[in-house]
């Protein structure tokens, strides 16, 4: 402050006071200072070096970041400003409004390092070849932001580098899906036999998944894929004039190289089919051909072969059934000629095993059921008439003459008999008319032995007697006191009637001593 002036009205001279600044108790050791109504230039430097920074911050760094900050493309030197702009300080921007804009240019280059961040991680996946559209939307929101950012519109370029952003996010959190779609394209591609598009659809899916075993399969497929493809045109040229054989080869080493495809497995299978069908077509006829020449047997075991190859089962079987069917009408009229003549020469036994075998040819042959019947019962018959004309003498006995009758009349209810029973028949007839004729035997005996005939009685003690007797087998018995009885056994009738029987005990007994 300047000094106030000295007091005029006072006449006395004012005496020099000398002050020490250094030694006065009330300066202490300080430096002088000077007072002035005027800024000290420290200050105005300091001013000038904000000012300056300010001016780099608004002007100097959005020109660094465009050349530095954003590879997303070659960008064309600009001024640092749009044309006309001015300074901050003539534009009126308050400190705070400097301030804020460094907070959301900080903001968006934040923002824009993400996204830059996201691209390269796409870029190493080749995003190019399979993003598509979509990733050329993202880079469409970036390149928005860089025209915001160059304006200074730094929270519009924030929004769009978060567009962006989200974009490429979005592909990213996409990935497993696209993974998906490239391996279904490959998997089409290998299909139609596309070598190349294979391998790059493949090739991208082991970018996406590096250790995805599906994509390192096809990828290895796709690396044989045009021999695959050679071999299976050979193999259709092949089949195509009828050499299946060497077609199924081919197709057997495309096989080999790529058991998978799907189209090699149906080809395959065609040719083995077309092979079989001509093997089946080849034995069949072979078994016709026997069947023709007579050879039924064998006839049906080739038409058992061709039943086994599987196809064309029924026609196989039928034809089994049919040469079956034929060998059985044969063996059946064999046997029925058998029959015949086995009836005819009343053969009843031969007759009864003949319908056995047609009935084990077929058991539903009602002629043959029927047949057999009527043959085991003349066949019973004719037993039954054998054995009574064999055995006579039982015709003595009332129950079995009356059987034996019965027998007979059985044999001449039959209409129509054979030669040979009607010849039983009379035997027998004339046997059973024999045997009710009695016979006179003469007996002899001592007089002392006592005679009995079995089942008639005793004749007691005589030595001559005369009795008669039906035809038949007798059995005369002796006993005597003291002596060993005898037993004699004779046929009366049937021209084996004895002259005279001697019946009589002439063995005496000796007894035993000590008895």
């Amino acid at each position: 402050m300047p000094d106030k002036p000295n007091d005029q009205s006072n006449d006395k001279p004012i005496e020099d006071v000398d002050f020490d600044l250094e030694t006065s108790p009330l300066f202490p050791a300080q430096e002088n200072v000077v007072k002035s109504d005027k800024l000290s230039p420290l200050v105005w430097i300091s001013l000038a070096v904000l000012i300056i920074i300010a001016l780099g911050v608004v002007f100097v760094l959005p020109t660094i970041v465009e050349e530095y900050e954003l590879p997303l493309e070659k960008r064309v030197q600009v001024s640092p400003s749009l044309p006309g702009a001015r300074p901050a300080q003539e534009l009126g921007i308050s400190p705070f409004e400097l301030a804020q804009q460094a907070i959301h240019r900080k903001e968006a280059q934040d923002v824009l390092a993400s996204l830059l961040e996201l691209q390269a991680d796409l870029d190493a996946i080749e995003v190019d070849s399979w993003g598509g559209e979509v990733y050329r939307e993202a880079i469409s929101f970036a390149e928005i932001g860089d025209g915001f950012y160059r304006e200074q519109a730094f929270i519009e370029a924030r929004d769009s580098y978060s567009q962006g952003l989200n974009a490429l996010q979005n592909i990213i959190d996409t990935t497993p899906e696209v993974l998906v779609r490239l391996l279904q394209q490959g998997q089409i591609a290998l299909e139609v036999l596309d070598a190349q598009l294979a391998a790059q659809y493949f090739s991208q899916a082991l970018l996406l998944d590096i250790e995805n075993s599906l994509a390192m399969a096809g990828l290895a497929r796709a690396k044989t894929l045009d021999e695959v493809g050679g071999l299976i045109s050979r193999a259709q040229t092949r089949y195509e004039g009828s050499e299946l054989e060497a077609a199924l080869e081919l197709y057997e080493q495309a096989f080999s190289l790529d058991p998978q495809y799907t189209a090699l497995g149906t080809n395959l299978n065609r040719v083995k089919q077309a092979i079989t069908e001509n093997e089946f077509s080849q034995i069949m006829s072979e078994g016709y051909a026997l069947l023709e020449n007579e050879q039924p047997e064998l006839a049906i075991n080739a038409f058992r072969q061709a039943s086994n190859l599987g196809i064309r089962i029924e026609q196989a079987l039928a034809a089994i059934t049919q040469t079956e069917n034929q060998i059985s009408s044969r063996e059946i009229s064999t046997l029925q000629g058998q029959i015949s003549s086995a009836e005819i020469a009343e053969q009843w036994a031969e007759a009864v095993s003949a319908y056995k075998e047609v009935l084990s040819v077929d058991g539903n042959l009602v002629f043959a059921i029927n047949g057999k019947d009527y043959a085991e019962k003349r066949l019973r018959l004719d037993q039954l008439l054998e054995a009574s004309i064999a055995a006579p003498e039982r015709f003595a006995d009332d129950e079995v003459y009356q059987q034996t009758l019965d027998i007979y009349y059985t044999g001449r209810a039959i209409e129509e008999p054979g030669d040979k029973l009607v010849q039983q028949l009379t035997t027998l007839q004339e046997l059973l008319d024999s045997s009710q004729q009695s016979i006179s035997v003469q007996l002899i005996s001592n007089n002392e032995t006592q005679v009995s005939l079995l089942r008639s009685g005793g004749l007691g003690l005589f030595q001559r007697q005369s009795i008669s007797l039906k035809p038949g087998r007798y059995v005369l018995v002796g006993q005597r006191q003291g002596y060993r009885d005898v037993r004699t056994e004779f046929m009366v009738g049937f021209g084996q009637t004895p002259t005279q029987m001697l019946i009589q005990c002439d063995e005496k007994i000796i007894a035993s001593r000590g008895r």
